[in-house]
């Protein structure tokens, strides 16, 4: 089960509970020194330290999986960056980086793992898009256009690949306590009116849920954490 942008926040949170429930994550991210504590934590996990916006980094993790495990049932999208700023003030190489990294690095994930799941006949994916989507967020249209991308991205696959027994989900989180954003935002605390700070290990909980469930869709609300989303319906 690859989770990339495993070194910290949702990814790191999404990699514990999944060695909690007995499944092998493999530990995806650029910073192979945090990639090496969290294996170690999780008895000793396959870390792999990946670029996603390096396709070559991409096919090595997909080699260290299969030479490791023999298969890959499961592929959470997690790795991403935020991007403040007015669209007319926005910088365009900037700009351009994280659409390589929030957008076209989930395309080169998927078509990546696609040959060992197509071959197997099973598979289950999880991309994870924003709850900015839900909004018109002034200051952070270039990043929500990004993850709006990630929403059509996922549905489209989801359709495209159910013939070949994968099932694709989307998790849109609300404001998340990370280091996302420059740690922007603290657990707990109302970050806007009505906007909790959520856990990253809730967030995890969610994304459990639909690599489970195989559910199309889960939003999670702003505001307090909801326990009952984080269940098998």
């Amino acid at each position: 089960m690859i989770a990339t942008g495993a070194s910290s926040g949702i990814g790191a949170a999404t990699a514990r509970l999944l060695h909690q429930v007995g499944a092998h994550p493999v530990l995806a991210a650029r910073r192979g020194d945090r990639l090496e504590g969290l294996s170690s934590e999780l008895a000793g996990a396959l870390a792999v330290p990946t670029d996603v916006t390096d396709r070559a980094a991409i096919q090595r993790l997909v080699e260290a999986t299969l030479d490791r495990h023999g298969r890959i049932d499961g592929l959470v999208n997690n790795a991403g960056v935020s991007l403040y700023g007015r669209l007319d003030e926005l910088d365009l190489d900037e700009f351009t980086r994280v659409l390589a990294l929030n957008v076209v690095s989930i395309v080169a994930m998927t078509q990546a793992v696609l040959p060992a799941m197509r071959a197997q006949r099973s598979g289950r994916m999880v991309n994870i898009s924003s709850g900015t989507t839900r909004m018109v967020p002034p200051g952070v249209g270039g990043y929500a256009a990004t993850k709006s991308a990630v929403n059509m991205l996922t549905l489209v696959s989801r359709k495209e690949l159910e013939a070949d027994g994968i099932v694709v989900s989307l998790v849109l989180p609300s404001i998340t306590g990370t280091e996302f954003g420059d740690g922007r935002y603290q657990v707990g605390k109302e970050a806007r009116p009505g906007m909790v700070a959520h856990r990253p290990e809730y967030v995890a909980q969610v994304i459990l849920r639909a690599l489970r469930t195989g559910e199309e869709r889960i939003d999670i609300p702003h505001g307090a954490e909801q326990p009952e989303l984080t269940t098998v319906p």
